[in-house]
């Protein structure tokens, strides 16, 4: 019990201490963030007390608005789109893995246009993308041995050494 006791003011003194820091480095920082549980109780007076801070802290936890607010960019959350745009291309090609790999063995296709769109590949830069899809196809899509990942990458590597294609920024 008494260790449970010390425990207990060690952590009290170890948040008094960030939120003492955090006030005196000018942390604008109102709380939990974002979602379901900062809208809700947004408009509460005194937003950095303790109680409102929980109450948000609990409505985000128990309905997991936080985590879906900051993902979708909802919920009063900010999506800039970082970790999204790195991935999309990624995530097309684990969803339309084997697709993919027809259209680039014909060297077109709607899922390798959808694809060339999403890695930032212009239009008019495309039958390019297109034709060193399927000039090297066997390189991409291994048989058996390719996974999405793998594919993207190595689309990407290739596209930064390819003349026409290395001018472009692609979403790495």
């Amino acid at each position: 019990m008494k260790r449970v006791l010390v425990i207990s003011v060690a952590v009290l003194f170890a948040f008094q201490a960030g939120f003492a820091l955090a006030a005196a480095t000018g942390n604008p920082d109102t709380g939990p963030g974002c979602g379901l549980g900062k809208l809700a109780w947004q408009n509460y007076p005194h937003q950095k007390t303790i109680g409102v801070q929980v109450l948000e802290a609990t409505t985000n936890g128990t309905f997991g608005s936080g985590t879906f607010g900051i993902s979708s960019g909802t919920s009063g959350c900010t999506n800039d789109g970082q970790v999204w745009a790195s991935e999309k291309a990624n995530v097309f090609a684990a969803i339309n893995f084997n697709n993919l790999a027809q259209d680039m063995a014909q060297g077109h296709g709607e899922h390798l246009t959808s694809l060339a769109t999403l890695m930032g590949i212009p239009a008019d830069q495309q039958p390019a993308f297109f034709a060193m899809t399927q000039e090297r196809y066997a390189y991409f899509v291994k048989a058996g041995e390719s996974s999405p990942g793998a594919m993207i990458k190595a689309l990407n590597d290739a596209a930064a050494t390819h003349p026409t294609l290395a001018k472009v920024s692609l979403n790495k």
